[in-house]
């Protein structure tokens, strides 16, 4: 059971929770995508996704088997210091899943829409203590997640242990809407 669990979309999991209308018209941003499950779930819903990671390469292998799905790859580096390394208010949904690079908050702010909505899950503090990772680049501080979008509406904010009693994991999980201006 805990097996498939941890299979089943992050993301889905969320959105279910806090459902919105979706519609091949909405864009979805899968930022850090990784293996682009959580982007993926939103495809299968008929919206566009666009996913950025730093290596696309399996992602890219994988996704030439998907026939008609409305989907964009791009490879971009998101810590080489640049600056500006999203579009600007073009996304719906923006995900971010186990990714911290403080110096990109502004730029996936700045890649919504008005009215768009934030899914944010990420490591906190207290993970170091049981495992990785322990760097604290990688780890979120006490209400960082809540208190940087804090003027934004907040739809769900949980930090604590997303895991269970024997295989604890600690992360901050925010669920938030940008202002309409």
């Amino acid at each position: 059971m805990e097996e498939k669990r941890s299979k089943v979309s992050l993301a889905a999991q969320l959105i279910t929770q806090y459902p919105v209308s979706l519609s091949s018209a909405t864009k979805i941003l899968d930022l850090a995508c990784g293996s682009g499950r959580n982007g993926l779930w939103f495809e299968q819903q008929g919206c566009h996704v666009t996913y950025i990671d730093k290596d696309i390469l399996s992602l890219k292998q994988q996704k030439q088997a998907t026939a008609g799905a409305q989907y964009q790859l791009l490879q971009v580096d998101l810590e080489d210091g640049l600056p500006n390394k999203l579009p600007v208010a073009e996304f719906d949904i923006v995900l971010v899943f186990n990714y911290l690079h403080r110096e990109i908050m502004e730029d996936i702010a700045n890649s919504l829409k008005p009215n768009g909505l934030l899914f944010y899950e990420t490591f906190i503090t207290a993970q170091a203590e049981i495992g990785r990772p322990k760097n604290p680049n990688f780890l979120l501080q006490p209400d960082e997640l809540k208190n940087r979008f804090a003027q934004w509406q907040n739809l769900h904010y949980f930090e604590g242990n997303t895991g269970t009693e024997q295989s604890p994991c600690y992360k901050a999980q925010l669920i938030s809407r940008k202002p309409s201006c």
